[in-house]
């Protein structure tokens, strides 16, 4: 049996809680709540899902493979955060009453949190026309106090300016296409666009943010060599800039992302440098640095503002691509960063380990 759910069932949900009115809104269609019977099991310890699973009425009983069994009940601080979210699940969810209970994809909040994200960092609306040299000035200026450009060197941005290549846009029209390989990094000049995320079922797509004039996106595509995680559709008529996935990496992301061998890491983590561990938990429990922060690449948005500005963090992962997504990321804001060459690959597990 399941049940609609109203916006105050999620609003106080970690991390939901984060989300705009509008995200939250658009969260909201595309979950249910099912009730789960006295003594009836949500999950087991060992599966795998990609779904966060709360419980908004009842309690639940969860047993981990390895603890004391406990219980949460809904409303209560424990409540309020996803049940046992480690992947493979590390303990076992039974309804300890009827409870009811609801899923969250958890791609589709972290796209959710991603793009709440972009649209903040909108700047103020670009005069109509950008052909002249004072009208370029504008946007220009906008966009340079972004954090990210303040780490780049002048003369790379000169270039990146003698690049973009500017073209029209109309109403409808798709500028990044969800599923696609990223090509372009993009600046919105003039004019509003909806980002959408197509849903499984094919129904209506869930906007996740409207940008407007002095947007820019596409990057993470770029930087992780992974497929467009949302689509991006013109709702007006406007004007876009775009700068080619090579220009981007010559002039954006190399001068941004510092890269370092292992031993160079270490002689920086002797230093003062934290090592952050990227990888989703169940990733990093099978091994990690000793002593490293494990912050997953999905989270890193909503645990920003509890790293600390006056410490140099070195990331890590497997390969070494969600390493440069999240160190592009905290440079945004501000961070000192550097991604370990290669990743873990390129260490052995004994030497990281000891």
């Amino acid at each position: 049996m399941s049940r609609s759910v109203i916006l105050s069932d999620i609003s106080n949900l970690v991390p939901v809680c984060n989300l705009t009115y509008e995200n939250q809104a658009e969260l909201l269609r595309s979950v249910k709540a099912d009730v789960i019977e006295s003594g009836k099991v949500l999950f087991k310890t060992g599966t795998t899902d990609k779904k966060s699973f709360y419980v908004i009425e009842g309690t639940v009983e969860v047993r981990p493979s390895n603890g004391a069994a406990y219980t949460v009940s809904a409303g209560t601080p424990d409540g309020l955060q996803p049940l046992a979210h480690q992947q493979p699940r590390a303990a076992t969810v039974t309804a300890q009453t009827e409870a009811w209970c609801i899923a969250i994809d958890n791609d589709l909040m972290d796209v959710l949190v991603s793009w709440d994200d972009t649209a903040g960092y909108i700047v103020t609306e670009i005069d109509d026309s950008h052909t002249g040299s004072d009208d370029c000035t504008d946007w220009m200026t906008e966009i340079l106090r972004s954090e990210i450009f303040l780490r780049i060197p002048p003369a790379n941005i000169q270039k990146m300016f003698m690049r973009l290549e500017q073209f029209p846009a109309q109403p409808g029209e798709l500028v990044v296409t969800q599923g696609e390989k990223g090509d372009y990094y993009y600046i919105l000049l003039k004019g509003q666009c909806e980002v959408l995320r197509e849903s499984p079922d094919g129904k209506k797509g869930i906007r996740l943010a409207t940008l407007s004039s002095g947007a820019h996106f596409g990057e993470e595509a770029l930087i992780s060599n992974c497929e467009r995680n949302a689509t991006v559709r013109m709702l007006t008529e406007g004007s876009l800039m775009r700068l080619s996935r090579d220009d981007f990496n010559e002039l954006l992301k190399e001068p941004v992302l510092e890269t370092l061998e292992y031993q160079e890491a270490l002689d920086q983590i002797k230093q003062g440098a934290l090592w952050l561990d990227v990888r989703l938990e169940n990733e990093y429990q099978a091994s990690n640095i000793k002593g490293s922060l494990n912050v997953p690449l999905y989270l890193l948005r909503l645990r920003v503002n509890t790293f600390s500005t006056d410490s140099k963090y070195i990331i890590v992962c497997d390969s070494g691509s969600h390493s440069a997504t999240a160190a592009y990321l905290l440079s945004q804001r501000g961070f000192e960063v550097a991604v370990l060459e290669g990743g873990l690959n390129s260490v052995s597990q004994e030497e990281y380990a000891a």
